[in-house]
């Protein structure tokens, strides 16, 4: 006969108290790893990364940007020219499409207006005594106790208003951001769009700008004014905590757009 071994579980108080076990432990494991930490930053500079090759990197995206059409180069063994080459003659200002041009936006915007409106009426209207004598009595005839017909034909109005509104706005914004051209019209014109994003902390700082300008008006150094860009798009805002803390939350928003007061 084969010896059959009784395997009890364990009771409910054991249980119990390995739970409590298990929770010390891994709360001492926390707490002795966050002082060890906390010692470690005390007096120490934060260490930097080490260089790496930034292709090698999980968050690398190989960037694609529009680019001019390739040209054939052609080769003169007996000169000292290479085609395509960069030249001191040659204006290096953006004409192709690829080509970066830094616009410098600065903007001064001040408007302030004034505007009041009063008018005011006033009409009346009386019946001559008689005109209606003949109506009026034989209206009485059939009704004695109703009103003179000259008093119903009489009126008077007034209506009145008066309304004013003042606007003051100052607006001033100085930024400098890089542009790349993506197209060039057939007038020869160029369509550039610039993107920039800073992040500081836990707050990303997002800088648009796109339009058409001419290659004429682009300066020496490579820039061109904000005022000399056509249909010129500028958007400066940003996402985050600080953004998300100064928007109203969703069932405010809500709540808005529902309640009609």
């Amino acid at each position: 006969m084969m010896n059959m071994k009784t395997i009890t579980s364990p009771s409910p108080r054991w249980q119990r108290l390995r739970s409590h076990l298990c929770g010390a432990a891994l709360l001492v494991a926390v707490v002795a790893q966050a002082g060890c930490a906390g010692l470690t930053r005390v007096g120490e500079t934060p260490p930097l990364s080490p260089i790496q090759d930034p292709t090698t990197r999980k968050d690398y995206r190989k960037v694609e940007m529009p680019m001019p059409a390739p040209q054939q180069l052609q080769r003169n063994p007996s000169s000292l020219w290479r085609a395509g080459s960069r030249a001191f003659f040659k204006d290096l200002r953006a004409t192709r499409i690829g080509d970066i041009v830094t616009v410098l936006i600065d903007v001064q915007d001040s408007a302030e207006l004034n505007n009041a409106t009063q008018r005011s009426r006033s009409n009346s209207k009386e019946t001559q005594n008689g005109a209606l004598g003949a109506l009026d009595t034989t209206v009485r005839t059939f009704f004695p106790l109703a009103p003179p017909l000259n008093d119903l034909f009489d009126g008077a109005s007034q209506s009145a208003t008066q309304g004013s509104g003042t606007i003051s706005r100052d607006e001033r914004i100085t930024m400098r951001v890089a542009a790349v051209v993506t197209q060039t019209l057939p007038n020869g014109n160029l369509v550039v769009y610039g993107r920039q994003e800073l992040r500081v902390n836990f707050e990303v700082r997002v800088l648009h700008v796109a339009g058409v300008l001419r290659p004429q008006d682009i300066a020496n150094n490579n820039t061109i004014a904000f005022d000399k860009i056509a249909e010129a798009r500028v958007a400066y805002g940003g996402r985050g905590m600080l953004s998300n803390l100064q928007q109203p939350k969703i069932g405010t928003q809500i709540a808005d757009v529902l309640l009609p007061f």
